[in-house]
């Protein structure tokens, strides 16, 4: 859902950003190349052994997602994407056999309880280049993402969040904090399917403000607009990541709240 780095870095791009769709296969390849250069060459992600293109992140999901892009119009053309965020719809992931994260999770409590009127969304492979990681390119996200919203009646929202590197108890007060203060509601749970606890501490050995600080910043983002988490976290050795199951309510991610959320991160 999100990536794991410091999205206040102190610097400004210098060009004149814009929040749209990717509407062919060149913004795509883009987008493709911005994910290459934050997983593999800044996060230390590792390349399957069947990766199509190296240089470019993809898999089969990406001809099936819309792929919402910042872009700085004044950059050339291969390097004006510099942030993106990857939206899977219910529908469009049920006739594709399922959504990319139910790899990771077991996402059958947050579909049963879903309203049947609305759509789920899940949100995935975001990331932003480092010289654009500031509150001016998150707002356009999100701006995006409350868009589409509207556009396609969704209900909720979920996705991964990701903590760097693959040790969860390097990040044990965070993970405890998340596992003893925002667990989603039971029946709707999403449930890691072969990972580790979320809980590594017990209640009450760690600092809650200390644990809040070490969360990586779009994870306390997310709670600022009422994310809650699923059970469990997921190693992902091949993204050098620790998975947390996000989910998220619509109703926080609209207007001010949008700003909210990029004040927040």
């Amino acid at each position: 859902m999100a990536e794991p780095h410091d999205l206040t870095t102190p610097s400004r791009p210098a060009g004149r950003l814009s929040v749209r769709l990717a509407r062919d296969a060149a913004d795509l390849a883009n987008v493709q190349r911005l994910r290459w250069q934050v997983f593999f060459t800044e996060m230390g992600a590792h390349a399957a052994h069947d990766a199509p293109t190296p240089g470019l992140d993809s898999d089969a999901y990406d001809a099936l997602c819309d792929h919402l892009l910042v872009i700085d119009e004044d950059a050339a053309e291969e390097t004006r994407v510099v942030g993106t965020y990857r939206l899977l719809r219910e529908s469009v992931a049920r006739q594709a056999g399922g959504f990319y994260s139910a790899g990771e999770f077991d996402l059958s409590p947050l579909i049963a309880t879903a309203d049947p009127t609305r759509e789920l969304l899940e949100l995935g492979r975001s990331c932003v280049l480092p010289t654009y990681r500031t509150s001016a390119t998150i707002q356009l996200l999100w701006r995006g993402i409350a868009d589409y919203i509207g556009q396609h009646r969704i209900g909720a929202m979920f996705g991964c969040a990701s903590f760097p590197g693959t040790n969860p108890d390097d990040h044990a007060e965070a993970l405890s904090f998340l596992a003893h203060n925002h667990l989603a509601p039971a029946d709707r749970r999403p449930v890691v399917r072969d990972g580790v606890a979320l809980e590594r501490l017990p209640r009450g050995s760690y600092e809650d403000r200390r644990a809040l600080f070490q969360l990586p910043p779009l994870v306390k983002g997310y709670l600022r607009v009422g994310a809650k988490f699923g059970d469990g976290a997921y190693i992902d050795h091949a993204f050098n990541t620790v998975d947390v199951c996000v989910l998220m309510p619509v109703e926080m991610i609209a207007g001010r709240y949008a700003a909210r959320f990029s004040v927040a991160a």
